[in-house]
């Protein structure tokens, strides 16, 4: 699309297209009538706030409108409130279209975005660990109206973790907020993990409540303020006593969305989540990146740090210092190995199978399970001939779980009749005679890993609907 259009004809500061998205989201997109002047946009937009320029979209060759236009604003909050109270209305009394206004695109986001578009009204901040929900609200309400605040705890031990977030009812009190708010906040634009349907949007709310998002206080939450030095990426580079955890922080020259920077780091398995978090006052690329199990994260650092996307622009790895006890980890990572090796070892060469189930010569117990899941006790199965209430779909990676390990690990949520794997694939089938012990271990399985293996647990397709797709093997 051509964005050639009109200067500002009462001159003053035309950003160069480097500067369009400084600060970010200071642009608005309007759908307007093929006949609508300059001078209108700029009587009924300046009202808002400082109109740096208005561009209006025209054809190459006839030099008509094309009835789109852009309006930059010298302040993202400006920007925001044009959005909330111009969309839908008419610029003047002959126009019979209401005219449509979006915040424009930016070369991180991936399409123009309106006033319920949650990531213009939820911002991330950084707060003192003493700080409470309503010590939250209080600090923030007088930039709006807040649906809610919440603050990031830790799964274990239930203190704050010194970060929370809040959100608006509308895009200019963000943006209020994180123009006006005090600096040690550190306030930025919040980037949620997945576009969660209205339906599910509290669920993703209370989730979000208890996972682990963001970044310690004591890091720097803007790395290129102290090192904008990209020159030397050194896979040797040994940072003296650096800290090792699952989290890492990634920075960037460019800009990057959320998809982008999961579809680098998914490279390596086990990655649990990543987040991008704006920066209002730059225009690089910040995000965070957690895996599931120290190693690979380690492995991520080891082989993404330097790594050029898009080519020419080097990122920058780094681990987050969560408190975590670095040789704790290290012996969790090594653990995980060994027992991720004995398993593929069982896997390959079943004559293994009996050594190791019974400890070689010793006759020792069942293999131990190693995860981080707090698992319920043992519980005897249900007969074989009972009904099957509810089947869950098992799927392996990197391989398959010996048998016996499963069942131990599945008869823990009771009422399990059998377990099964499927010959020659990374699949099984779990059946139980109760559907909120199988409910219950999805909640509890899904996405975890035990023995060095990740476990992806859901509802299996009933017989009938995947007698089509896949033969039950024993």
């Amino acid at each position: 699309m051509d964005e050639a259009g009109s200067c500002a004809s009462g001159g003053g500061f035309r950003p160069g297209v480097d500067s369009l998205d400084e600060p970010p989201n200071s642009r608005i997109f309007l759908v307007i009538s093929k006949y609508t002047p300059e001078s209108v946009l700029r009587e009924r937009f300046s009202p808002f706030g400082e109109i740096q320029d208005i561009w209006v979209v025209r054809d190459k060759h006839t030099k008509e409108s094309k009835g789109i236009a852009f309006v930059k604003f010298a302040r993202s909050s400006q920007a925001c409130r044009a959005m909330e109270e111009m969309h839908g209305q008419c610029l003047s009394p002959n126009d019979t279209k209401p005219i449509k206004v979006f915040i424009a695109q930016s070369r991180s986001s991936g399409s123009h975005r309106d006033v319920e578009d949650e990531e213009l009204t939820r911002i991330f901040v950084m707060i003192p660990k003493s700080y409470t929900e309503e010590d939250l609200r209080e600090k923030f309400k007088v930039y709006g109206d807040i649906e809610y605040c919440s603050i990031i705890k830790n799964k274990v031990t239930g203190e704050s973790k010194g970060l929370g977030y809040v959100r608006y009812l509308k895009p200019s009190q963000a943006a209020q907020a994180i123009e006006n708010c005090d600096r040690s906040f550190r306030a930025i634009l919040a980037e949620p993990k997945n576009k969660a349907s209205e339906s599910s949007e509290q669920d993703y709310y209370s989730n979000m409540r208890q996972e682990t998002l963001g970044h310690e206080p004591r890091v720097n939450m803007f790395p290129f303020e102290q090192q904008s030095d990209f020159s030397s990426f050194d896979k040797n580079d040994n940072r003296g006593q650096e800290a090792i955890s699952k989290r890492l922080s990634v920075v960037s020259r460019v800009p990057f969305t959320e998809e982008q920077l999961f579809s680098i780091f998914d490279i390596v398995p086990g990655l649990e989540y990543c987040e991008v978090q704006r920066d209002p006052y730059s225009n690089y690329g910040h995000g965070v990146v957690q895996y599931f199990n120290v190693a690979s994260a380690i492995y991520a650092k080891y082989k993404l740090h330097g790594f050029q996307y898009p080519p020419g622009n080097r990122i920058g790895v780094s681990f987050i210092d969560d408190g975590s006890n670095a040789t704790d980890l290290l012996r969790k990572m090594a653990t995980q190995m060994v027992a991720a090796q004995l398993a593929s070892m069982v896997w390959n060469n079943p004559s293994q199978q009996q050594f190791l189930q019974f400890g070689g010569s010793s006759g020792s117990q069942l293999p131990q399970i190693q995860t981080d899941v707090v698992l319920p006790s043992c519980k005897k199965k249900a007969p074989p001939e009972t009904p099957v209430k509810e089947r869950l779909f098992i799927v392996f990676n990197p391989h398959p779980l010996p048998l016996d390990v499963l069942e131990d690990i599945f008869c823990r949520f009771g009422n399990l009749i059998e377990v099964y794997l499927v010959s020659g694939k990374n699949v099984g089938y779990a059946k139980y005679a109760d559907r909120i012990s199988a409910n219950d271990a999805i909640t509890t399985l899904h996405g975890k890993i035990l023995n060095g293996v990740r476990l992806k647990v859901m509802l299996a397709d009933s017989p009938r609907e995947e007698s089509n797709k896949r033969q039950r093997t024993y």
